[in-house]
């Protein structure tokens, strides 16, 4: 019969976990310390360990390495309260099989636990490897299920040097997450270099990411490295790497296929010896279809995808990261602040469309415009109110109505558009891009005008019938079958 040791001082946890293994016809022998546990590993009780990290006279990852010489064979899957990204990894740097947040489910506990005791019977034993002290230094802040997955994800990212791709909405911290990767992992000492690719003017793109030569371009008065050799040792990241030009994105796949590159205008090959972290809000497969986006660069950089959650899915955080951003506000040299329940509660009401760095934005506002040592909800309500109409003003046009005209309507946009890249031009290429958002919907509209019928579509709009049935297929219009 199959024996699992369970190791947790909470009497509760362990008959639960009693109970569900003898369910499954399993027998269970129980430690409530870590003395008693080293006692029953050294002389051979169990086939599999399931251990709490805090528990009396010590904590439970500190003995892993010690359990793993006596019983290499055996499998540990840790489970604890203390639900950090530092614990997640350290537990996967341990050589844990596997590691659990508490609360967990139990039916999550069971197929975990089948899964480790099958690997027993087809594999052999595992060597020992020394885990890496994970740094303390930069931690992710949460502890809602929601990060959880992605806590476990990366700390089996983290000792590996596979390139990740991480997925997100704007303002939810994808450059925090590539960071955690850098500094908890085997280049955690050697630089990290991030470059945003939607900031880069279209024809710098590759002198900014590999350098060039003296004379390599007008204006060129001097050799300039690139970011790949800032980074050479350590992890370059790249954000918003959905709006990389084409062209460049053809050398970058070079890099990564072959591992070295040459500055724009140079001819000396240079080793990239650089751990690759790209990050980005759209999404790509869509942008393959639209050919703006290679799909081979896809598959080369989405070796592990990373999906970071939005606020509004992890409102357990919420707490906690108000918590530290007005701790963080105190160091910036703010007052200190601290949120009634009420407070929290409002800021729990809210959709957060801009995310973490909303959150941030309107605590450090808070904190610096008011003078009340305890915030309650109703400054929060108030603020919050002035973040849905600033966001209103930002999509909702005032001086555009129902009688303005396309041209206001068009400039209205194209300012808010500019002023979003603030000094910065946006990326080459805005002719195609706004012929594209226009041609779309009047395409669309006229199509669905005309019940479908390409042909008196095309006269309407003035275009040949194979130019139309073109634009119908790169466009992805959908043409209304009720034809008229």
């Amino acid at each position: 019969m199959v024996k699992i040791l369970v190791a947790d001082d909470d009497s509760a946890i362990r008959l639960v976990v009693r109970e569900t293994f003898r369910d499954e016809g399993w027998d269970v022998v129980e430690a409530e310390s870590i003395s008693e546990l080293r006692q029953l590993v050294a002389t051979g009780e169990g086939d599999l360990l399931l251990t709490d990290v805090l528990m009396p006279g010590g904590n439970g990852l500190d003995v892993i390495p010690e359990i793993r010489s006596l019983r290499p064979e055996m499998p540990i899957i840790v489970m604890s309260a203390q639900n950090t990204l530092g614990t997640a990894i350290r537990a996967t740097g341990e050589g844990a099989f596997d590691y659990l947040p508490k609360p967990f489910d139990l039916d999550e506990l069971v197929e975990i636990t089948r899964k480790a005791l099958a690997q027993i019977k087809k594999s052999a034993p595992q060597p020992i490897k020394t885990a890496k002290q994970s740094k303390p230094t930069l931690d992710l802040i949460g502890s809602s299920p929601a990060m959880q997955e992605l806590y476990k994800t990366m700390a089996r990212v983290v000792p590996t040097e596979l390139t990740v791709l991480i997925h997100g909405e704007s303002g939810t911290g994808k450059e925090l997450v590539a960071k955690a990767l850098h500094e908890h992992g085997q280049r955690g000492n050697k630089p990290f270099v991030a470059v945003n690719m939607a900031a880069i003017p279209r024809e710098l793109v590759e002198s900014e990411l590999f350098g060039h030569e003296r004379g390599a371009f007008t204006g060129a008065a001097t050799r300039e490295q690139g970011r790949f050799g800032q980074a050479q040792g350590g992890t370059l990241f790249l954000d918003e790497i959905g709006d990389m030009p084409f062209e460049a994105q053809t050398r970058l796949l070079r890099v990564l296929q072959e591992g070295e590159y040459h500055a724009v205008g140079g001819r000396r090959i240079m080793q990239a010896d650089v751990r690759i972290i790209a990050a980005t809000h759209q999404f790509l497969p869509e942008l393959i279809k639209e050919k703006r986006f290679r799909q081979d660069l896809y598959y080369r950089l989405n070796v592990v995808p990373l999906s970071v959650p939005p606020l509004r899915e992890r409102l357990d955080d919420i707490a906690d990261l108000a918590k530290h951003f007005l701790e963080m506000a105190v160091t910036q040299g703010l007052p200190a602040k601290k949120l009634n329940s009420g407070a929290i509660d409002a800021l729990l009401g809210y959709d957060w469309p801009g995310n973490v760095r909303e959150l941030e934005n309107l605590l450090r506002r808070i904190a610096a415009l008011y003078s009340e040592d305890v915030i309650n909800g109703e400054v929060v309500s108030t603020e919050l109110a002035r973040n849905r109409h600033s966001m209103a003003n930002e999509t909702t046009p005032k001086s555009v109505g129902m009688g303005d005209s396309l041209k206001d309507a068009l400039n209205f946009h194209l300012n808010r558009y500019f002023d979003i890249h603030g000094e910065k031009l946006p990326p080459n290429g805005l002719y195609q891009r706004i012929l594209q958002e226009i041609e779309k919907p009047l395409i669309e509209k006229v199509l669905s005008a005309t019940g479908g019928n390409q042909l008196r579509s095309a006269d309407l709009l003035g275009l040949n019938r194979n130019t139309l049935r073109k634009k119908i297929t790169d466009l992805k219009i959908t043409v209304p079958k009720n034809h008229k």
